[in-house]
């Protein structure tokens, strides 16, 4: 055999070679999975359930945060934890500290670190802090009368998290639906799961400051947004009159039925009751009102819509493997 063909036959052989263990390699990766603790911890979706139960009958304004909290998380550099990193563990300022997650409640994060906790007993060093908090998520939502829906489990926590990551990766509460409909393509979302999501506003609250700019100094004959409700804008401004002074003070996002998972969000909207300005740009823009419309009129809809938007939220940017760490407490970096 001449010395060409053997080196051709060689660099063929080595090229077959590299693609299989590629192949190999790509295969062996992680996936998320519903049974990934099948065998490590097999009760891990009844402890993170029954301590959430405990701390939502506590603390009712629990579910909501979590929900927020979850959110805030997975547009940040993926569904990884590194929002739950506290202030005074790092030596940095962590996702945490931004200015649009200073209003993050504490309750959301003492759920999530309390189910943490006791996982930690029952099997120490396995389940991710990321996991917790999108478990957290899901039963909440059930608790409230939302749809229950499987979570795929496998995610694992950053080793790092910089407010500095924060800017330009979450929505803000004055964004023009088209704005925010980019924003949410740029993390993988279409329309109609922006539009599911944001039926999340059907419960907690929004404190003052966040929709001031339409009910105080604004420019027109009526003195308010027009968009609002007159009669719901003036009651807005008698209940936020204080707002500067007492930053903490809030307002139900959906003022029907507060503590339901329900449409009654979306059945707001054309009234002139959402409160976000965000809210109403839904309502604005036709291709989001046009989900916005059947969610309000149809329950089924936007659970099944929801539901699967929770589960494409949660698989943003998931690092799985040696992409990431099983942090042993969720508000520190170990």
């Amino acid at each position: 055999m001449g010395a060409p063909l053997l080196r051709r036959r060689l660099l063929l052989s080595l090229a077959l070679l590299a693609a299989c263990c590629a192949g190999a390699s790509v295969a062996a990766a992680p996936r998320l999975s519903p049974n990934y603790y099948r065998h490590s911890c097999p009760r891990v979706e009844r402890i993170v359930s029954d301590v959430i139960a405990a701390k939502q009958r506590a603390n009712p304004s629990t579910a909501a945060g979590t929900l927020r909290l979850f959110f805030h998380d997975c547009f940040v550099n993926g569904c990884d934890a590194s929002v739950l990193v506290s202030p005074l563990s790092s030596d940095t300022a962590p996702e945490r500290a931004a200015e649009i997650n200073l209003s993050l409640p504490g309750d959301a994060f003492d759920a999530v670190g309390r189910a943490k906790a006791a996982l930690e007993s029952a099997c120490p060093g396995v389940v991710s802090c990321a996991d917790v908090l999108a478990l957290a998520a899901r039963d909440l939502v059930a608790i409230l009368g939302g749809p229950r829906f499987p979570v795929a489990l496998g995610r694992r926590d950053s080793a790092r998290s910089d407010a500095r990551d924060v800017e330009g990766n979450l929505p803000r509460t004055n964004m023009s639906a088209r704005a925010m409909v980019r924003l949410f393509a740029g993390k993988g979302l279409t329309a109609r799961e922006m539009v599911a999501l944001a039926g999340a506003h059907t419960v907690g609250f929004s404190h003052c400051a966040e929709f001031a700019h339409r009910i105080y100094g604004y420019r027109g004959a009526a003195g308010h947004d027009p968009r609002l409700n007159p009669e719901f804008a003036r009651a807005l401004q008698r209940s936020c009159e204080g707002y500067r002074t007492d930053p903490t003070v809030s307002i139900f996002n959906d003022i029907v039925t507060p503590r339901d998972f329900d449409e009654a969000y979306y059945k707001n909207l054309p009234h002139g009751l959402g409160l976000l300005a965000s809210d109403a740009a839904i309502w604005e823009y036709s291709p989001t009102r046009v989900f916005a419309q059947r969610y309000a009129t149809n329950r089924t809809a936007f659970f099944e819509d929801f539901a699967a938007a929770m589960q494409r939220l949660g698989a943003v940017g998931v690092k799985t493997g040696r992409q990431g760490v099983v942090r042993r407490r969720c508000d520190a970096l170990d």
